[in-house]
């Protein structure tokens, strides 16, 4: 316990400097509590249980929380592992204290990647959690980022699980909520257990590329350090480190090379006020040439999570490309620690703007769920919604409003209100009327055109964005009586039937009884029930219902082919598991939540279901199809030096990106390569793989059609994590 003690001594040191003589006595009181409580308790590592909550509190006293939630950090435990009832604690020290240990309790038995019913419940559980008091998520972060710094010590299987946990759930909320300190590491912890390899080669090549340029850095930091003090702007200049999970991401999300993403350097200037940030900014760009495309206002148009800052890029000395953020000390405070910034200081004020847009958030998802009948679609919209790119447009008045990139006018109605977004039966983009598929871009300006009557449409859908949006159209559609539902499917099938000069009442009764017994519905009302209630799509059943006309008469019916084109009303993916390219033969699958996905005719996941025509039809390639598909080959080729070069510039010379490559290890003086690709068709795949078996080296080159195919294991550009995890 000696450790334990001089640890206790330095946390008590720390929070000294910003909590009173009383409540600093309540968090010691706490850490005694939880020592007695956790008496005779180890961790895995061997130390004394106690030391954990320990550290726990030590992580939330650099971020200078209050007192209640410190000793709530001492305690988090003594609820689960010692039985010590949530009463007592109340009586020991106060209703907050015990409401918050409780509530971390009640996280602590969420399993987050368990089967899919116990993982919505688990959801909710949280959700709720954060509602009644959002400090619980805070020192729940607090308790998984000392975890995750101990995780060493655990087996294989159960590194993974948590590690994987911490990068799906815990670090984008953590970002979400504006910690990006904690945010940072626990990514990087957890990448560095999923995928070390690929950790160990972006940490040494940052290292070494760091230090290649220590003396041309210094050189910029001192010549813009010299420009602001010639401007009398004081501020402060610190180089950032990207964290390497974020290194991971940008290669993935831009395709870049490992080399392309560390050229870019980053510098960090913190002034006293906003006015002296555009002051700095203006002397940066005086000085060197600013890299176009580069410049984002953060300050006047802060983040989802309230981050705030100036981001720039310029070209430096010997050419090279320096990032650039200006922020004042308050918002890089705010940037770091988030929705914890200025807790001890804000009882009885105001919340800061992360504590804010933090609460409405939860609010937001309290609100999902409570309109979520089913747990799995709650599940869906949490992990959709916690981290995404944003635009940020306005309404008439000038209000900002953050959105999802791709978001839609519809997705704009319903960040309004929910009322608006039921009603909403039009809108103006900067004063010109749009569709309300249109996606929205940053800086317009936004007007949603209301009717009296409900508007909501199953084919939204199709193209919404948001969470909200979805849950509150989900919502109403269940609710809608069977005779509006009906009268609703009926118009949105005679809409579809339009384009074909073909009206409902033109289909022969004895067909249609055939048509309805092969889509398994028992009559016409229940399937224009189906249509209004968002099950079906009005426009995949149009399509059968003129097939189906076009048929000869017998016994079984047979719809033919559907034209593809990516343009149907509908959504369209192409599916991972088979990757079909155009030339294919393919078979269509009517999902409700993904539209229609294109599968491979010799897919092993349609081959229980392609036959039954409610959830799948043959489909065709439309002849002026245009764009690129992604496929995947296996080049089995000679180990020598140089490969991967060759094996680029072969492919280089049909026009063709390379989207991802994975290696095995070689196997005596062969190497096995995956490389995922971009073609325009069969016959441009044809071409490569016949120019790269001309290579001496190769020894073969063929496409790989199904996920049992792909036995890589040494990822070199990943296109998906899971992919291979």
């Amino acid at each position: 316990m000696a450790t334990e003690t001089k640890n206790l001594n330095k946390l008590t040191k720390n929070l000294g400097k910003y909590l009173d003589q009383d409540q600093l006595e309540q968090v010691k009181k706490a850490y005694f509590f939880a020592a007695n409580a956790h008496s005779g308790q180890f961790r895995v590592s061997g130390d004394p249980y106690v030391s954990h909550p320990l550290a726990v509190a030590e992580i939330l006293g650099n971020l200078k929380m209050d007192q209640d939630c410190l000793s709530a950090a001492m305690l988090h435990d003594v609820i689960e592992d010692s039985g010590i009832p949530k009463t007592f604690l109340k009586k020991e020290f106060n209703k907050e204290v015990a409401n918050l240990v409780d509530g971390v309790s009640k996280l602590d038995k969420v399993e987050l990647t368990s089967k899919k019913d116990l993982q919505a419940e688990s959801f909710q559980k949280m959700v709720l959690a954060m509602s009644e008091d959002i400090r619980v998520i805070v020192v729940k972060l607090a308790d998984r980022l000392h975890n995750m710094r101990t995780i060493k010590f655990l087996n294989q299987e159960k590194k993974l699980r948590i590690a994987n946990e911490t990068i799906e759930i815990y670090a984008p909320i953590a970002h979400r909520l504006g910690m990006h300190q904690i945010y940072r590491e626990l990514e990087d912890l957890a990448f560095e257990i999923l995928y070390p390899l690929r950790f160990r080669v972006i940490e040494e090549a940052v290292k070494r590329n760091t230090r290649g340029r220590k003396k041309i850095l210094k050189k910029v930091e001192t010549s813009i350090s010299q420009k602001l003090q010639e401007q009398d702007l004081d501020c402060a200049i610190s180089s950032r480190r990207k964290h390497y999970y974020g290194i991971y991401k940008k290669m993935k999300r831009q395709s870049k090379t490992l080399k392309e993403v560390l050229d870019v350097y980053a510098l960090k200037i913190t002034t006293s006020n906003a006015m002296d940030c555009y002051k700095a900014l203006g002397v940066i760009h005086n000085a060197f040439n600013p890299i176009e495309g580069r410049f984002k206002d953060y300050i006047a148009i802060p983040k989802s999570n309230s981050y705030q800052s100036l981001h720039t890029g310029i070209m430096t000395f010997e050419g090279l490309p320096v990032e650039i953020q200006i922020r004042t000390s308050e918002m890089d405070e705010l940037a770091e620690f988030g929705i914890a910034a200025h807790w001890v200081y804000k009882s009885g004020e105001k919340d800061n703007p992360v504590q804010a847009r933090a609460r409405r958030w939860v609010n937001g998802l309290m609100e999902i769920n409570a309109r979520s009948e089913d747990a799995s679609d709650f599940v869906e919209v949490i992990k959709t919604g916690l981290v995404s790119n944003e635009v940020y447009v306005f309404t008439p008045q000038g209000d900002i409003i953050d959105l999802p990139k791709d978001s839609t006018p519809i997705d704009f109605a319903f960040a309004l209100h929910s009322d608006i977004g039921l009603h909403c039966s039009g809108c103006r983009i900067n004063k010109n009327l749009a569709p309300l598929s249109v996606p929205l871009e940053s800086g317009q300006t936004v007007e949603i055109i209301t009717d009296k009557v409900p508007q909501t449409n199953p084919s939204w859908l199709d193209f919404i964005r948001t969470s909200r949006a979805r849950s509150a159209i989900r919502h109403n559609l269940k609710n809608l009586k069977e005779s509006e539902a009906r009268k609703f499917g009926k118009r949105l099938l005679e809409q579809s039937l339009f384009p074909h000069q073909t009206k409902l009442r033109d289909v022969p009764k004895n067909k249609m009884k055939k048509l309805l017994t092969s889509l398994n519905y028992k009559s016409v009302r229940e399937l224009l029930e189906s249509i209004g209630s968002g099950k079906r799509s009005s426009l995949v059943v149009a399509q059968q219902v003129m097939q189906f006309l076009d048929e000869k008469e017998n016994d079984e019916i047979q719809f033919s082919n559907l034209q593809i084109t990516g343009a149907e009303g509908l959504v369209v993916t192409y599916s991972s598991c088979c990757r079909p390219i155009p030339g294919d033969h393919i078979i269509a699958h009517f999902s409700t939540s993904r539209g229609i996905v294109i599968h491979q005719e010799r897919c092993k996941n349609i081959l229980p279901i392609r036959h039954d025509p409610a959830l799948c039809s043959p489909v065709q390639w439309e002849d002026t199809l245009s764009g690129d598909f992604s496929v995947e080959i296996k080049i089995v080729a000679e180990d020598k030096a140089g490969i991967l070069a060759e094996v680029s510039a072969v492919i280089a010379e049909y026009s063709t990106n390379i989207e991802s490559i994975k290696s095995d290890p070689p196997s005596g003086n062969k190497v096995d390569l995956y490389i995922l690709l971009a073609v325009t068709d069969r016959d441009h795949l044809a071409k490569i793989l016949r120019r790269l078996r001309r290579k001496d080296f190769v020894i073969s080159a063929t496409r790989i059609h199904s996920w049992e195919q792909r036995n890589a294991t040494l990822p070199i550009i990943d296109e998906e994590i899971s992919e291979d995890s």
